[in-house]
């Protein structure tokens, strides 16, 4: 693994807590086998995680019509995008692994990580409808979500209060990292860190940097290629023969492209070799 980057987008506000403490665990872990790590510390950059007109740079080609997407697909294009945007996306470009930290709040992101998302994963640079999904523009890179909760797993379970942390996770695995292209490694999930002993969360930094060692090797979640699915005159959903061909399944092929059958047990937070 030597010789690759890493990008950690952080999003926390204390340097005291536990996301903290696991975000310089990666940091130490990874540097030992040979990584460059960036880190993009949201909170501390004071990240200004708000969409506006302000994220070009010039005139923009519809002044009267402002279409943020439109008009940044131009602008990346012209190099005429923000200036933290520009600098994010360089940081992006430079990693073959991206790592999100972060607490789990209101089931997603942080509002300072979700807006990093949408200013930098603009159009052109992290998506468009010729380059999406499994042939995203970074389809050579892996990336993971390593989040805290504040309850026990218990309550994201099947039967917990919380639902199946496997539909929890799917916009965000599915919706935001497979549909760019990534590789999406196993979610490192943390639960209930304030309830739980030191030695336990001890514990818990200890077995993520022992999984960083290895990282690289690791196999991705499993998505249905976008090769599967009619185009854009198809209205994108599953050909018809990849359909018949799992009409004796017992699961969806996904959770998302279930097909009315029952979801498949642990596709979000387990790759299909470790549920073998």
């Amino acid at each position: 693994m030597a010789g690759k980057t890493a990008l950690i987008v952080f999003a926390h506000q204390e340097q005291k807590s536990f996301n903290y403490a696991m975000k310089e665990a990666a940091q130490a872990a990874l540097r030992r086998k040979g990584w460059k790590v960036l880190v993009s510390d949201l909170y501390m950059m004071k990240f200004n995680s708000v969409l506006s007109r302000d994220d070009i740079t010039g005139s923009p080609k519809e002044p009267n019509k402002f279409k943020y997407g439109a008009e940044t697909l131009i602008a990346w294009k012209e190099g005429r995008l923000a200036k933290d945007i520009m600098e994010e996306q360089k940081k992006v470009e430079m990693a073959d692994l991206v790592i999100f930290q972060f607490p789990l709040y209101w089931f997603g992101m942080p509002a300072i990580m979700k807006g990093w998302v949408e200013r930098v994963f603009s159009m052109g640079f992290a998506y468009s409808f010729e380059a999406m999904y499994s042939e995203g523009p970074f389809k050579n890179k892996k990336a993971l979500l390593s989040f805290t909760t504040g309850g026990p797993e218990s309550m994201s379970s099947p039967k917990g209060i919380n639902g199946d942390i496997n539909v929890n996770l799917w916009p965000m695995q599915n919706g935001i990292l497979n549909f760019c292209g990534f590789k999406v490694l196993e979610p490192q999930i943390s639960y209930a860190v304030a309830h739980i002993p030191q030695e336990a969360r001890v514990g818990i930094l200890n077995n993520w940097e022992k999984r960083l060692e290895t990282i690289w090797e690791e196999k991705p979640i499993k998505y249905v290629p976008i090769q599967d699915f009619e185009g854009l005159s198809g209205g994108f959903v599953l050909k018809k023969e990849v359909v018949e061909a799992r009409s004796d399944d017992k699961y969806g092929p996904t959770l998302g492209q279930n097909l009315g059958k029952p979801l498949p047990p642990d596709s979000q937070v387990k790759s299909e070799s470790t549920r073998l």
